[in-house]
Formats: C-alpha cells, structure tokens, sequence
C-alpha cells in the first residue's frame, strides 16, 4: 500500500496514466476536470461527485473520511491508473487514509496550490488570502505548507456561502456581489488569493475584481494540471478525452452542469 503525509504527494507518476478518477462532493471538482481537459493528459476521465452529501465543507473529518474511502471503493470499478481529490475538505483530512487503502498513486489538490504559490515567486512581504470551506480552513494545511515557503501575513476565511451560490448557477448579480462584500470588507488588499474550494474557480472573476489591484489567483484546477505535468504525466499530441460521470445523486442534473460548466 502507499503512503505519503499530504504534504509530500508521490514524487513522480508511477507508470505512464491514461485513465484517471476525479472525485468531488459535488459539482466543484468540473473545475479540475476542465483544466486536465485543456492539458489533455489523459484518454478517460471518471468522474464521481458524492451530490447526495455535499457540501462536505461542514462536516466532521471522520465522516469526510469515510465518504472518502467510499468513493475509493467506487474507482476500484474502472481500473484506473491514479485518483485525484479534486475536494479541498477530502485533501486536508483523507489523503493518509486513502493512501493507504489504493493500489494506485492518489493526488490531492492542497500541495499542488501551495506550489503555485511557491512558484509565483512572491515576495515574501506578500499578503496572502486563503479562502476555502470550514473543514478546509480549520485543517491548517495551506496556512502550514504557505509559511514553511516563508510569507508570514496570512489571512484564511471560510466563505460557507460562495458553494450554494455557485451551485445556483449564480456567478455574477446582485446576490454574489453582496456576499463578497459580507465577507471581504473587512480584508485588508491581498497580494495573492488562494482558491481553496473547486466551486470558487466559477466566481473567481467576481472574487478578482472586488480588490482593487487584482491579486494573483491560484486555483486548484490548474494547479494539479501542472503538478501532474512536472511529476511525469505529459500532455498527449493528439486525441480527445473520454469523460465519464457518474454521482451519488441526481447524475443527469450533474451532466447538465457539466455541459454549461466544460
């Protein structure tokens, strides 16, 4: 069985992937997926979003947990070569768990955004915002991984409210612009956003533009695409994807969205 603490993922693709599972609680992760569509580095994408349990933010991180092990049980189906947790709340509470449990090499998408950070080459006077859900938040492993890269003004919220919103379809007006200003009025201007949440990606313009200087945003999707791509996994020269999705409730509403999302 691998192990790995979720700090420090598999150093390297262990084999050449060319099928991979996306697991979410929900919608958000079709931000990841969009990204390793772009990048093109895989011929089948399984999808899974635990629909009938999100958001999972909330939740204590034994359940996360053994919703997390769950879905593992379900990727066993589609022999697939590596699993990525498109979930912030499932990165910083499963990951040792799943590892231990998988045969294959499985990703979170908390170290890959600190590596972005890491590789944006920021000074480290930088203001730092992390936004992401409360499981994600309260888990401390982004504020952690960002000051061992030595920035030490960090502010992490958690904007329970930007999930519903984004799963209403709801990714500019009047209600998304006054959640933004309930939650960031008191935040000082930041110099880089941390993403923490694969529903935040679809807001992320609006999330931009409440701050005057437009701060970098680093988000999870495009994060783990590069991340993968530096560990071995490279874009194919040709060929379409084959995306499969599947949820633990309501799968057409989630092929719905997928449609308008990707």
């Amino acid at each position: 069985m691998k192990k790995s603490s979720i700090l420090h993922p598999p150093s390297s693709i262990s084999k050449t992937p060319t099928k991979v599972g996306v697991f979410d609680s929900g919608a958000g992760g079709l931000t990841v997926v969009k990204s390793l569509l772009e990048h093109n580095l895989f011929e089948e994408i399984i999808y899974y979003g635990d629909t009938a349990r999100v958001p999972y933010g909330p939740k204590d991180p034994v359940t996360i947990t053994r919703y997390a092990l769950e879905a593992l049980e379900f990727f066993r189906n589609f022999d697939i070569d590596l699993m990525i947790t498109a979930c912030n709340s499932v990165s910083a509470h499963a990951l040792p768990d799943l590892r231990a449990n998988a045969d294959f090499d499985i990703y979170g998408v908390i170290e890959p955004g600190i590596l972005a950070l890491k590789n944006a080459d920021l000074p480290k006077s930088s203001r730092i915002l992390i936004l992401g859900t409360k499981a994600t938040i309260g888990s401390g492993r982004y504020q952690k991984g960002i000051r061992e890269l030595g920035f030490d003004s960090i502010e992490a919220i958690a904007p329970s409210l930007f999930v519903p919103i984004v799963e209403e379809g709801l990714f500019d007006g009047a209600v998304l612009r006054s959640t933004l200003a309930h939650y960031f009025n008191t935040i000082e201007q930041p110099d880089a956003i941390i993403l923490g949440c694969t529903h935040f990606p679809l807001i992320a313009n609006a999330i931009r533009d409440y701050f005057p200087n437009h701060p970098l945003l680093i988000h999870s999707g495009e994060a783990i695409a590069e991340h993968l791509e530096d560990n071995g996994c490279k874009p194919r020269k040709n060929g379409t994807t084959n995306l499969k999705i599947f949820a633990s409730e309501n799968p057409e509403g989630l092929k719905k969205i997928a449609e308008k999302w990707l």
